[in-house]
């Protein structure tokens, strides 16, 4: 289960961001480039408590960010939802259905907050991001044009009722195997 991050997670995150930014411009995956979220940014996000972090022995093995409006993102067509961004496990739990099951938590805190979407985006220029997303039930809605760069606009309704196909707790054992 995640937990709200707190002021002393900010340089686990920012960390983590970093290093994922770094691996995507070494593999020329084109999504989050190198420096584009100041730590003072994941600060004052953490303090507004829309951070969540999953914590193992090493620390902080993943993220999301979980709010509940996202007009930078989808102008007009914000709407009430629950808006997953910087989602992120460590390379260390890459495989692991870390990522998966942390988007499936936040289609839970939809339905127990009566919200009727679960949103996310993703650069237009990443196939590889949007193949992934498609496959857990991710539908494209619309592109936003925001400077220098197109976001993919990807939503799917909330579940009627609470219950995950994927738990974070169940990705719990393969992630421990995967990170000894």
């Amino acid at each position: 289960m995640p937990q709200l991050a707190g002021p002393a997670d900010v340089p686990a995150i920012h960390g983590l961001r970093r290093s994922l930014e770094d691996w995507m411009a070494d593999h020329g995956i084109e999504q989050w480039p190198v420096g584009s979220l100041p730590r003072e940014r994941v600060a004052a996000q953490v303090a507004d408590g829309q951070w969540w972090v999953v914590r193992e022995a090493q620390g902080v093995v993943a993220t999301v960010r979980v709010v509940r409006s996202d007009s930078e993102y989808w102008g007009d067509a914000d709407a009430p939802a629950v808006y997953v961004h910087g989602l992120m496990v460590d390379r260390r739990a890459s495989g692991t259905g870390l990522g998966r099951a942390l988007v499936e938590w936040a289609a839970e805190v939809a339905v127990q907050e009566g919200l009727p979407w679960v949103r996310l985006d993703h650069r237009e220029s990443n196939p590889t991001l949007d193949a992934l997303y498609r496959s857990w039930g991710f539908e494209p809605v619309g592109v936003s044009d925001l400077p220098g760069f197109a976001v993919v606009l990807m939503q799917r309704p909330a579940p009627r009722r609470s219950h995950p196909t994927l738990r974070i707790d169940d990705v719990g054992l393969r992630l421990a195997r995967s990170l000894t």
